[in-house]
């Protein structure tokens, strides 16, 4: 009974987190037109404290991801408006995985082992999946962006996928779009005109953002079509899953 209670005290405590976030509106603080605002506050904060405004930064970013709360994409514009390219690719990249694969560990520990064990036949075809290709499975779903990341985490939590398959996999799905979104924070400066928002760095950057799905899918298909066997076959975790239902 001990046991049992100590087990809900994480998800009990996340619910909390979250009701918290939604109560107070938290997620005002998070929009762009917050960041105009208080742009220049936050741009000289960093400037006289750039190690911690980092930390800060990383925090932030891990929490939002960990918790699968709204702001994360914002947060990455955000990132690049104040730190640059380079900075926030590399401190999203790490936060932004490591937040997933939390999230991750904990679908597995709370649900994960308890429904394999009680649905053991159901979940063959799925670890069979996994077994032979997870990888891709779980590359397509990141890349794809119709389906959300806490989704995501939580599905694959349930499966026998690696720590370290979900972890190079997860980082090497979101690297492309943490690289777009980097970039166009970049360029959050010049929205301040109407010359400023039509400029050439500011157009690539958002038709980059509308076209990155399309190029996805195209890309998936000519990987899909070298496969000796379809990507969403019988096995892959989330047909078996719709099937269920």
């Amino acid at each position: 009974m001990k046991q049992t209670g100590i087990r809900w005290i994480f998800p009990l405590g996340i619910v909390l987190l979250i009701g918290s976030f939604i109560y107070f509106d938290l997620a005002q603080y998070l929009s762009l037109d917050e960041l105009r605002t208080r742009h220049a506050i936050y741009q000289e904060f960093c400037r006289q404290y750039p190690i911690l405004s980092l930390l800060i930064y990383f925090f932030m970013f891990l929490t939002l991801t960990a918790l699968s709360l709204p702001g994360v994409s914002i947060l990455i514009l955000v990132g690049g408006s104040l730190f640059g390219f380079i900075p926030t690719l590399l401190v999203t990249s790490c936060a932004d995985v490591l937040g997933s694969t939390l999230a991750f560990l904990g679908s597995r520990h709370l649900f994960g082992n308890y429904l394999q064990e009680r649905y053991p036949a159901r979940f063959r075809a799925v670890n069979a999946g996994i077994d032979r290709k997870g990888w891709f499975y779980l590359l397509y779903l990141r890349l794809m962006p119709i389906f959300p990341c806490i989704l995501i985490n939580l599905l694959m939590g349930l499966t026998r996928i690696r720590v370290t398959t979900f972890y190079w996999g997860t980082q090497l799905g979101k690297l492309p779009h943490n690289m777009i979104y980097s970039n166009a924070g970049t360029q959050l400066n010049k929205l301040d005109s109407v010359w400023g928002a039509l400029s050439p760095g500011v157009v690539s950057s958002f038709l980059l953002i509308a076209l990155f799905p399309m190029l996805v899918k195209l890309w998936l298909k000519k990987l899909e079509a070298r496969q000796p066997e379809p990507v969403f076959e019988q096995s892959c975790p989330v047909t078996v899953m719709q099937r269920r239902h």
